[in-house]
């Protein structure tokens, strides 16, 4: 077992609260020999502090939390890859929580992360509309930025998406090979992330001087079998030609049932998805997307994060990313014979 504060207190004739004003390089008061003593003793033991007692003297851990809704959804380890890897390279380690889209889950991670005493909170919010608790946690002190589901709140800082520009040119993309019956499959629509990417779906439709048709849309939960029901229903007697759906797995749902229904993609039905995952250039026919450069976010939320916590000014309280439009194998012109 390795030696502890109190070991090298002991060894040195000294207290804790010295040996950890040395190591913790806030040694006014103490000799240079006692110094001396103490960090000899943690080299010859290899002692290595507790983060948690460090963070007590210094009044930081070095550690940052990363709240995110679903790990099983790619998305979000890209995402997670750029925060660790950017917190990584300023010397902080990062707590991933995984919340599954449960407010009481979520709930309790914030306690949790409080009570390891983390120097702030990189948060991706539960797809619920309850975030009472997120601008408590705000107004409580502790650093938080906000990443890809955004709350209404001058007191947020965050990254972001332009969600209403990708839905936008994602359906102009449809619009712009001859389609018009063009089905959507949303998220849930008590998220901002979700209303933004329908509302581009609207808005291109609108450019297009095409009518809405409300049976055209189906609201889903941003998970394969989501996409899978939502899809049945579109091709349930609707006459549709095209499908935006607003994430990929809900796309990759769509694939399934349009093929499993022996439609051809994309002679029969053109789909275009939103995210650009792994899994968009991995099926038979590859998927047209949206891109979201998650990693870039990932690392700038970080280095935002970072910043507040080490008190520079961080000179943009919201970064906005532009998508990017994908073109793969699962669009093409509509036939108009």
């Amino acid at each position: 077992m390795g030696v502890t504060i109190k070991d090298i207190a002991r060894m040195a004739n000294v207290s804790t609260t010295t040996v950890s004003r040395v190591i913790n390089n806030k040694s006014e008061g103490v000799s240079e020999s006692t110094r001396k003593k103490i960090l000899d003793l943690v080299k010859e033991f290899n002692y290595q502090p507790n983060a948690l007692a460090r963070g007590l003297v210094t009044k930081k851990t070095k550690t940052i939390g990363l709240i995110i809704p679903d790990i099983s959804n790619p998305f979000f380890p890209d995402i997670a890859r750029g925060v660790e890897d950017s917190a990584n390279d300023y010397g902080y380690n990062v707590f991933l929580c995984n919340t599954d889209e449960d407010l009481h889950k979520e709930s309790e991670y914030i306690n949790a992360l409080k009570e390891k005493y983390v120097d702030g909170i990189i948060f991706t919010l539960a797809s619920i509309p309850k975030y009472e608790h997120i601008l408590d946690l705000i107004k409580s002190g502790i650093p938080v930025v906000m990443m890809d589901r955004f709350i209404e709140s001058k007191d947020i800082k965050g990254v972001f998406l332009d969600n209403l520009e990708g839905g936008y040119i994602a359906t102009k993309h449809l619009i712009d090979l001859g389609h018009r019956k063009i089905g959507c499959i949303t998220g849930p629509l008590h998220t901002k992330t979700s209303i933004e990417r329908y509302e581009g779906y609207q808005k291109a439709l609108m450019d297009a001087n095409i009518t809405l048709d409300k049976s055209f849309v189906v609201e889903s939960n941003y998970k394969m079998d989501g996409g899978m029901k939502a899809a049945e229903e579109l091709l349930r007697e609707k006459k549709i030609t095209s499908i935006f759906a607003c994430n990929d797995l809900m796309a990759y749902g769509a694939y399934k049932v349009i093929k499993a229904c022996e439609y051809k993609i994309p002679q029969d039905i053109s789909i275009v998805g939103f995210d650009d995952i792994l899994i968009s250039q991995m099926l038979e026919t590859q998927l047209t997307t949206i891109k979201q450069p998650t990693y870039d976010m990932g690392a700038t939320a970080a280095k935002m994060l970072i910043d507040m916590i080490e008190g520079k000014k961080v000179r943009k309280k919201i970064v906005s990313f532009k998508p990017q439009l994908i073109i793969r194998q699962s669009t093409c012109a509509i036939d108009r014979r």
